[in-house]
C-alpha cells in the first residue's frame, strides 16, 4: 500500500494537467560489495513543471540498422525522443518556515514520534521501511517511434546488381523517414504496390501531446531510463530538520549497507558495520559467500569435465588405438608418439585454451570470495585446480593401457611396473608387456605370455622369459658343469613328476638326527633338528646336486590339534651351518608347504614344490621342527629321547612321528680339475699384474659359469643383492682360500665392467 507524504502542489497549467508517479524501484550503482543487488525504495512526490504543459521540448536519440537474413533483408530505423523534462518544484522551495512542505499527516506524525535523539533502529522502523531513503528530483518523459521494412530475397531481381541497388535504395528511404515522413511513406507505398516485395511496419509509443494524458497511470510507460535520460534522486534527509539529518543518513547507510543488522561506521576512510548483539555475523555476507562457494564447486566440476571431454574425444581415442600393444611403452616412447600426432596436439591446444579461460574465472571468483570473507569468523576453504602436465598425461596414457581391466581402474607406476588399483586389489592390472629395445636385448615379446620375452637379438640368449648376454658358447660351459641334463624337464612335466613322486627325481641322502628317529612318535613342542646330507665333497666329488622339491610324511594321533612348523636351511656346497641360507616360505613369490592327507589314515604328506623357478644347489638340508604349541622351559624333557607314554590321552594328542623324508632333484656332472685350472689361470694373471683380458676366453667362460650359478640363489627383498653361491663353490669344491676367491671375483668384475661395459650386479657374501 502506497503512502504519500507530500500533498498536491501544482504550477499553473492551461489544461490543469497534473502528473503523479506512484513508485519507482531502482538499483544503486554506488553500493559496496556487501550490498550488491540491494534495492533502494524510492517514494516519489508529485512532479510539477515550471512551464505550461510541461514545457514542450524535443530531444532525439536515433539509430538505423540493416540485417541481411537468409531469406531477405530487414531494415530498422528507430528514434527515441525526450519530450518533457519534469522536476520536483516542491523541494526547490528553501524557505521552509514561511512556506512549509506539504507533508502528509501520517509522515508528519512519524517524524514527531522520532523525538530529539532517535536511535538507528527507530529511524529504520518508523521512516525508512515505510517511506524509503530517497525522493525523485527530476526525470525525463518521452517516447519511441520506429519504421521496420522487410524485403524478401525470392521476390528481388535475379541479377545481383539490381538486388544490391534495391537494398541501398531501401536503406536510403529508411534514413529519410524522420526527415520527410509523408514523402517516405508515399514512396514505400508505391514500391509495395508495384513489386509486392516489401513489407512496412510503423510503430509509435509514448506521449504525442498533452491531450493523451487522460489516465495518469499511463505515464509510467513513457519514463525514459537511457544513459542520456537519467533519473535524479536526492536523499530524504533534505526534508528533515537539521538535527535529524545526520542521524538519518547514518541510519539509511546502516539499513542499506548493513541490512539493518548493525550501524555503519566510517573511520579514516575505512567503513565497517558495527554488528548488533543479535547479529554477530552482519559483516559476513553469508548468502553471497555460499553462492560463490557453490559457483567455485561448479567451476571445479567444469574443470574435471574438460578433462573427461578430452579423454572421450575422437582424437584421444584414436591415439590410444594406434599405440602398439606388442611390447611395453615407457614414458619416453609415449612422449614421442604423443608429439607426432598432429590431430591430438590440436585438440590438446584447445583443451589448454579452455582451461586458461576457466582458470581466470576461478581466480576472479576466488578473489571476490576471500575479499568478502575478510570480516567473517571463518575463512573459506578453496584450492585452485592445477592443470595436468604433459608428464601426467603420459602416465595417464600408460594407466589406460595397463591398468584398465575387469571394469576396474588404477594408476600405473613405471618404476615398479605395476598398478595401484582404486579398489585396493590388483584386479585392474593387465599383463604388462616385456621391454624391447633399449639395450637391444629383447627382439619380440612372447605370443603365449606377452609379459615375457619371446626372442632375443644377436649376442643374447633367452632364459626364463628374459634375454641375457651370451658371453660364451654354452657347450664350453657344459665341459665344466653339465647345467643341461635329461632330467631338466619343463615346468608342467616337472610339476607332474613331483606330484607323483617319480623315482627318477629321488636323490639318496643320509638322515642324521640326535633328537628324532623315523617311525617313532615324539613330542614336537620344542625344537627338533634333522639333517639330510649327501657328503658329495667326500664321496661323490664328480657331481653337483640340484634340489627341485622336498617331501615329508608326518603322522599324528587322532584328534590331534598340533600343527608343526618347519624351518629349512640349505648348504649349497657343504660347509658349516652358518654358510647356509633359510628358505623364505611364502615371501617374494617363494612357494609354501602343501599338506595333503593320506586316505584312511592320520598321516599327511607335506610337500614343497620348488620347480624350475626356485630350484637350487644343495649339499645338506637342515630341518628344524617346532609345533605351534609351546611349553614352559621347566616342563621340557632335556634329552627328548625318553619313552613316550601313549596311554595318557592328554599327552597322546600332541605326539607326532615322521615316517619318511625325501629330497627330489638330480645331479650335474662336475669337472673340478678342469675348472680349477681355469680359475688358477685367472688367479696367476691377476697376481702377476698381467692384463686380464689376455685370456678373454677364460674370462668369458668363468663369467658365464658364475652368472648361471648365482642365478639359482634364493629370492631376496626388492633392492637387496642376491647371495653369492659362486664363491661357496670355489671355497668348498675347488678348495680356494679367501684371498684367492677375492682375486678371482675382482678380476671377473673388472673384466665385466671395463671390457664388456656391463653393469656389475652386487652380491651378498655367504661363504
Amino acid at each position: 500500500m502506497l503512502r504519500w507524504f507530500l500533498l498536491p502542489y501544482f504550477d499553473a497549467c492551461p489544461s490543469e494537467m497534473e502528473f503523479l508517479m506512484r513508485k519507482i524501484v531502482v538499483k544503486s550503482s554506488q553500493l559496496q560489495e556487501s550490498a550488491v543487488e540491494r534495492l533502494v525504495k524510492v517514494c516519489v512526490v508529485h512532479f510539477i513543471s515550471d512551464r505550461p504543459c510541461f514545457g514542450f521540448e524535443w530531444v532525439y536519440l536515433g539509430f538505423d540498422k540493416t540485417l541481411v537474413l537468409s531469406n531477405g533483408v530487414l531494415c530498422l530505423s528507430c528514434r527515441e525522443f525526450a519530450r518533457w523534462k519534469v522536476r520536483n518544484t516542491a523541494i526547490e522551495r528553501r524557505d521552509l518556515i514561511r512556506n512549509p512542505l506539504p507533508l502528509m499527516p501520517d509522515f508528519q506524525r512519524s517524524v514527531r514520534m522520532l523525538g530529539r535523539r532517535p536511535s538507528t533502529q527507530q529511524f529504520i522502523d518508523t521512516i525508512i521501511k515505510k517511506y524509503g531513503t530517497h525522493i525523485l528530483i527530476s526525470a525525463t518523459l518521452g517516447g519511441e517511434e520506429a519504421l521496420t521494412m522487410y524485403m524478401a530475397k525470392n521476390k528481388l531481381d535475379r541479377k545481383m546488381v539490381n538486388a544490391t541497388q534495391g537494398v541501398e535504395a531501401l536503406h536510403q528511404l529508411a534514413s529519410s523517414y524522420f526527415i520527410d515522413r509523408d514523402g517516405t511513406m508515399r514512396k514505400l507505398h508505391e514500391i509495395q504496390i508495384s513489386s509486392n516485395a516489401i513489407k512496412v511496419t510503423e510503430t509509435r509509443t509514448g506521449p504525442l501531446g498533452c491531450s493523451t494524458y487522460d489516465n495518469l497511470d499511463s505515464v509510467s510507460s513513457v519514463l525514459l531510463q537511457s544513459p542520456e535520460s537519467k533519473l535524479h534522486l536526492q536523499g530524504l534527509q533534505v526534508i528533515f530538520p537539521e538535527y535529524l539529518q545526520e542521524k538519518f543518513v547514518q541510519s539509511a547507510l546502516s539499513y542499506i549497507m548493513c541490512n539493518g543488522e548493525g550501524e555503519y561506521i566510517c573511520q579514516s576512510s575505512h567503513c565497517i558495520c558495527k554488528c548488533a548483539e543479535d547479529f554477530p555475523q552482519c559483516n559476513c555476507p553469508t548468502t553471497d559467500l555460499q553462492i560463490m562457494e557453490n559457483t567455485l564447486v561448479g567451476m571445479a566440476e567444469t574443470w574435471e569435465a574438460s578433462y573427461s571431454d578430452f579423454e572421450n574425444s575422437d582424437e584421444f581415442k584414436s591415439f590410444l588405438k594406434r599405440l602398439p600393444a606388442t611390447h611395453f611403452l615407457p614414458v619416453s616412447s609415449v612422449h614421442l608418439l604423443w608429439g607426432s600426432d598432429w590431430d591430438l596436439q590440436n585438440r590438446y591446444r584447445l583443451l589448454q585454451s579452455s582451461l586458461e579461460v576457466q582458470r581466470l574465472k576461478i581466480q576472479r571468483t576466488a578473489r571476490k570470495l576471500f575479499g568478502l570473507s575478510v570480516r567473517c569468523h571463518h575463512n573459506p576453504n578453496h584450492q585452485m585446480p592445477r592443470e595436468r602436465s604433459v608428464l601426467q598425461w603420459l602416465n595417464r596414457v600408460q594407466s589406460f593401457l595397463y591398468c584398465n581391466e575387469n571394469g576396474f581402474w588404477g594408476n600405473f607406476l613405471e618404476s615398479q611396473r605395476s598398478c595401484v588399483c582404486h579398489t585396493g586389489a590388483t584386479l585392474c592390472q593387465r599383463p604388462i608387456p616385456c621391454v624391447i629395445g633399449g639395450n637391444n636385448s629383447c627382439a619380440m615379446c612372447s605370443l603365449a605370455n606377452i609379459s615375457q620375452c619371446g626372442s632375443c637379438n644377436k649376442g643374447y640368449k633367452l632364459y626364463r622369459g628374459r634375454c641375457e648376454p651370451q658371453n660364451v658358447d654354452s657347450e664350453r660351459s657344459e665341459q665344466f658343469i653339465s647345467f643341461e641334463t635329461d632330467l631338466d624337464f619343463q615346468d608342467l612335466e616337472l610339476k607332474y613328476l613331483l606330484q607323483k613322486m617319480d623315482a627318477r627325481l629321488h636323490i639318496h641322502t643320509t638322515f642324521i638326527s640326535n633328537e628324532v628317529r623315523l617311525e617313532t612318535f615324539f613330542d614336537p613342542r620344542w625344537r627338533k633338528r634333522m639333517s639330510l646330507t649327501l657328503k658329495s665333497n667326500k664321496n661323490r666329488m664328480d657331481y653337483l646336486h640340484m634340489m627341485v622339491g622336498l617331501s615329508m610324511k608326518i603322522c599324528q594321533m587322532r584328534n590331534s590339534s598340533v600343527d608343526p612348523m618347519f624351518f629349512v636351511y640349505v648348504n649349497p656346497f657343504s660347509g658349516s651351518h652358518s654358510e647356509g641360507w633359510s628358505m623364505p616360505f611364502g615371501e617374494h613369490g617363494y612357494p609354501r608347504w602343501e599338506k595333503v592327507r593320506l586316505q584312511n589314515s592320520q598321516c599327511f604328506n607335506w610337500t614343497l614344490l620348488l620347480g624350475n623357478r626356485w630350484k637350487t644347489f644343495f649339499e645338506t638340508v637342515h630341518i628344524y621342527l617346532r609345533s605351534r604349541a609351546k611349553v614352559p622351559t621347566v616342563l621340557r624333557n632335556d634329552t627328548g629321547q625318553g619313552p613316550v607314554d601313549l596311554s595318557d590321552p592328554n599327552k597322546r594328542q600332541i605326539y607326532i612321528k615322521i615316517s619318511d623324508i625325501q629330497v627330489f632333484g638330480y645331479s650335474l656332472r662336475f669337472n673340478a680339475d678342469l675348472l680349477r685350472s681355469a680359475v688358477q689361470q685367472v688367479n696367476q694373471s691377476y697376481t702377476q699384474g698381467a692384463q686380464f683380458y689376455s685370456s678373454s676366453s677364460i674370462m668369458l667362460l668363468l663369467l658365464d659359469i658364475r652368472e648361471r650359478i648365482n642365478r639359482l640363489a634364493p629370492p631376496v627383498a626388492p633392492g637387496k643383492p642376491q647371495l653369492d653361491l659362486f664363491s661357496c663353490m670355489l671355497k668348498h669344491r675347488l678348495k680356494l682360500n679367501n684371498s684367492e676367491m677375492i682375486r678371482v671375483n675382482h678380476a671377473l668384475d673388472m673384466y665385466n665392467t671395463e671390457i664388456l661395459k656391463q653393469s656389475d650386479h652386487l652380491t651378498t657374501k655367504l661363504c
